[in-house]
């Protein structure tokens, strides 16, 4: 998906699946804590549905809303956390093992750990 979409344009936005069957709306949308790129977006599945937490990437959106490329039946499956708290490393590995996504890389070592802001490297 596009990162420089911002998130707030995709809720209440409509939500397909990969046979462009819609699925709900997008209620909420959840950026990736070391980079603030929109990452999840958790989609309401009826009037009392629940929602469902599905990837951004490799989700597109075009005019008519955001196609999920998953079937009905897995998007409907995904682990609900609630809406409005924040994802915990825990919560976001099993969304990655419930769509078969590939784990992201670990963070880079912070090599800087100590040092005050403004200090020279000398």
């Amino acid at each position: 998906m596009q990162t420089d979409i911002d998130p707030r344009s995709l809720i209440g936005r409509k939500a397909f699946d990969r046979s462009g069957h819609k699925i709900g709306t997008v209620d909420e949308v959840y950026l990736d804590d070391a980079t603030g790129v929109p990452e999840w977006a958790a989609v309401r599945t009826g009037l009392f549905g629940r929602d469902a937490f599905v990837p951004l990437e490799p989700s597109e959106l075009v005019e008519d809303g955001l196609h999920i490329p998953y079937e009905r039946a897995l998007i409907k499956d995904a682990p609900d956390f609630g809406v409005g708290r924040h994802l915990s490393p825990e919560q976001e590995l099993q969304l990655y093992r419930h769509y078969s996504l590939a784990l992201p890389p670990p963070p880079p070592p912070d090599h800087d750990f100590g040092r005050l802001a403004g200090q020279d490297d000398t």
